[in-house]
């Protein structure tokens, strides 16, 4: 699906006199897909169609994403990321969720979490989540290998570099996190680039990445929430990604009880654009078990 199409495709939320850019599609139970860092929702286009087909499905772009508004003097925090999510769903009269998230929303979806834990059995609203799907995301700083580029932009130099960082230095950080026979074709990177450049959005990067302070921050708050979880759980992940991949699933399987891993070889950072076949098979197979398996059972007959 072409970028025009996917906005074309949108609405827009006001937000804090801010817009939110948002799609809202399809009828059933709701899944909640939450994008990842410095890209947008359009990063779920390749399972948009399958997703909709089978669910109401949500997405969004968080502030100072995308097609969102990119406020200077706004607190880019996951904290206040995760209000955006819970603001907009329960006011489009949506409280029951399943999550599906990738890199920068795994750490929105682990508040949302935490959060889903901390209400129980108080009384208070805020969103029921039935399932949590996460892709490669830095779930644990320890394991998690940040690029170069980004150690740089959350220094104080951060400022400074962005307007040297041209989309040819764009595309070298793409590649290295893409998998060797996945990589993007050459219009899929300008439009990822149209998109992060999108109202001076590149200004926003040293910004936004202080989330990987946050993550040291709140490890234990964030840890727990998957520890703790009471609903199905599962994680997605390209074993090729060298900034969360291998080590990052390896630690998963320490510190997670009763861990399901669905690992996708020779897939790297965005294995829902890199494979999204098999991401929709596992995903289905996940959310909807007994579905798939009758469908499964009827293609055989």
């Amino acid at each position: 699906m072409a970028l025009k199409v996917w906005r074309n495709k949108g609405w827009y939320y006001k937000y804090k006199d801010h817009n939110i850019f948002y799609l809202d599609e399809g009828r059933g139970e709701v899944i909640v897909l939450i994008h990842g860092f410095p890209t947008a929702s359009w990063d779920w286009h390749k399972l948009w169609p399958s997703l909709t087909s089978r669910f109401h499905v949500v997405t969004l772009d968080m502030m100072g994403f995308g097609f969102s508004d990119k406020p200077l003097k706004y607190k880019y925090t996951i904290h206040n990321q995760a209000s955006l999510f819970e603001t907009i769903l329960l006011d489009l009269g949506v409280k029951d969720v399943h999550i599906l998230a990738h890199d920068y929303g795994d750490t929105v979806a682990q508040e949302l979490m935490a959060r889903y834990i901390d209400r129980k059995g108080t009384g208070q609203e805020g969103l029921n989540i039935h399932s949590l799907c996460l892709l490669n995301g830095g779930l644990f700083p320890e394991t998690h290998r940040p690029l170069r580029i980004q150690k740089l932009l959350k220094k104080p130099i951060g400022r400074f570099l962005v307007p040297f960082m041209g989309k040819s230095r764009f595309r070298k950080s793409l590649e290295a996190i893409f998998g060797p026979n996945t990589q993007l074709s050459q219009n899929e990177l300008d439009e990822c680039w149209d998109l992060l450049t999108h109202r001076s959005g590149k200004r926003m990067l040293p910004r936004l990445i202080r989330y990987m302070d946050e993550r040291v921050k709140y490890r234990e708050r964030w840890l727990g929430a998957l520890q703790k979880a009471d609903i199905p759980l599962r994680l997605i992940a390209g074993e090729a990604d060298p900034v969360s991949g291998k080590e990052m699933v390896n630690r998963y399987n320490e510190l997670i009880p009763h861990p399901d891993i669905i690992l996708l070889k020779d897939m790297g950072h965005y294995p829902h654009i890199e494979a999204p076949d098999l991401v929709l098979k596992h995903y289905f197979q996940f959310v909807n078990p007994d579905r798939e398996a009758r469908l499964s059972k009827e293609s055989l007959c």
